[in-house]
């Protein structure tokens, strides 16, 4: 079953490669950001790991960030961030088995002028943690801790999707 998984993402791999590669389809890479320029530099007030990957995602695509709002052509604001973990099965014995792990986003985005452009919204990731009973609390404490990174870089490109989709103008302008 491995081997087909692997398969598949190696086959999926070569398919998004050949895409962006190929010309005048407007496909994107993902994390690639787009996002026009009257709404630049963008402005991130957070205090969490999402900020950051935003932030990064921004960079990485040649948008340009700021420290201070009053510069900014966008702020988003990430309201709330929240980890989450629940037991879904059990052994006989009582002993966990299965976590289902979640990570919450509150957000909204302001233009210029405060002018509301996102209005307060929610994101959830949700993922599945097997709880191996062999192996060791640290491999058990890092791989949960490695489907959490996984599930803020998946909300921060939610987050960017929302907003591009929001900022694109719209074809009736065109």
């Amino acid at each position: 079953m491995l081997s087909t998984k692997r398969q598949w993402l190696w086959s999926s791999l070569i398919l998004v490669l050949w895409l962006s590669f190929s010309g005048g389809c407007g496909f994107q890479l993902r994390g690639a950001v787009d996002i026009p320029q009257e709404y630049t530099p963008v402005f991130i007030q957070s205090a969490g790991a999402v900020g950051e990957v935003i932030a990064q995602r921004l960079q990485d695509s040649g948008l340009a960030v700021t420290t201070s709002p009053r510069q900014a052509g966008l702020v988003l604001r990430l309201l709330s961030q929240r980890r989450d973990s629940r037991i879904v099965a059990v052994d006989r014995d009582g002993k966990a088995l299965a976590y289902e792990l979640t990570y919450t986003v509150r957000f909204d985005a302001q233009g210029p002028g405060g002018a509301g452009l996102l209005p307060a919204q929610s994101l959830r990731a949700v993922r599945t943690f097997d709880d191996n009973p062999d192996v060791a609390v640290l491999g058990k404490q890092l791989e949960s801790e490695i489907i959490y990174q996984d599930m803020v870089a998946d909300v921060a490109d939610r987050i960017l999707l929302r907003l591009r989709a929001r900022l694109a103008p719209s074809s009736a302008s065109q």
